[in-house]
């Protein structure tokens, strides 16, 4: 077994107000290893794209890392100054967000801003940093690249932004890949172009990648492994094919039942009624509680931990139940 290349251990985000403080993510932990992709999935809210930012050092004012550890290859990175944290941002991981047009400066060619940031973090030439950019627009698969890499991020469809996007993440050839719902401004066609893209680049670079999306197919196309958040926590982490076909944890279950299959005959798709609660109103014991449809005493009570539920884990006293 090889040794995690990140590791997150009970990550608490907080943001404080005037009427106290909000907990955003509480008690976070999960593992990526070389290679390997992890999906993080869950409704608008769920502290997905937050643990993404708190990773790459990116959370906005006045939020804050008020608990817990981030390694990147052994290394803590989560107390970092500015300026280290910096350089390790670009050089060791690499970040694709969601809308292309907010990662390019619409100002400078497509050409300056990819050896911009070669030259940021690799020594090398400024001829060896434009010949480096050529080759990962040409492995991205924008076409006539020596043309195209003088020309402006507005001269280029969305498919084709994202795909420059990707080729800024690849620049420095980071052993991490934060992508923060790299396919969701995009149509069906071009979205699986860029999931098909991400995995083979991401192969042949040997890059880790944590992707953060709201889509169950991307997951179940692109993931090894996937975590289902739930109003800041993890509610089930395991094997991707273990998670989507036997789910253990109810709001996994609803995830998977909203679904359509090709060969279901229903007429309507599962629901999870309710909405996510508010940051300043989550429910004591389990989060899940007022929306699901096995709920007990004890899960108003008590918070369940992440319990061995077979392949995955899950934190829901259901699992518990079933050993007895």
């Amino acid at each position: 077994m090889t040794s995690p290349l990140l590791e997150v251990r009970n990550l608490r985000v907080e943001f404080p107000t005037r009427r106290g403080t909000l907990l955003a993510l509480e008690d976070i932990s999960f593992d990526i290893s070389p290679g390997e992709v992890l999906g993080v999935v869950g409704e608008s809210g769920a502290g997905k794209s937050l643990t993404g930012s708190a990773i790459i050092g990116l959370l906005e004012p006045p939020g804050r890392i008020a608990g817990g550890e981030i390694l990147l290859e052994g290394q803590r990175i989560d107390n970092l100054p500015h300026e280290q944290m910096r350089a390790i941002r670009g050089r060791r991981i690499g970040a694709i967000f969601q809308d292309p047009l907010t990662s390019l400066n619409p100002l400078y060619t497509i050409g300056r801003q990819l050896t911009e940031t070669i030259q940021t973090h690799l020594p090398v030439s400024a001829a060896e940093a434009r010949q480096r950019a050529i080759r990962l627009l040409q492995e991205t698969g924008i076409p006539a690249a020596e043309q195209r890499i003088d020309q402006y991020p507005h001269q280029f469809s969305g498919g084709m932004r994202q795909r420059v996007v990707i080729a800024l993440a690849l620049a420095a050839e980071p052993k991490l890949i934060v992508a923060d719902e790299p396919t969701t401004a995009l149509d069906v066609s071009i979205q699986a172009q860029i999931i098909s893209l991400l995995k083979r680049l991401c192969k042949d670079h040997g890059a880790a990648v944590m992707l953060v999306t709201h889509d169950m197919g991307v997951i179940a196309e692109t993931c090894d492994r996937v975590a289902v958040l739930y109003a800041g926590r993890v509610a089930e982490i395991g094997p991707v094919h273990e998670v989507i076909h036997r789910p253990s944890h109810p709001y996994t279950v609803g995830l998977m039942g909203s679904i359509p299959t090709m060969d279901d005959d229903r007429e309507r798709l599962l629901q999870i009624d309710g909405a996510m609660p508010r940051l300043n109103a989550i429910p004591a014991g389990c989060a899940f509680n007022p929306r699901c449809t096995k709920v007990m005493d004890r899960c108003r009570r008590e918070r369940p931990e992440l319990l061995d539920a077979g392949a995955t884990r899950a934190a829901c006293w259901l699992v518990e139940e079933a050993r007895r």
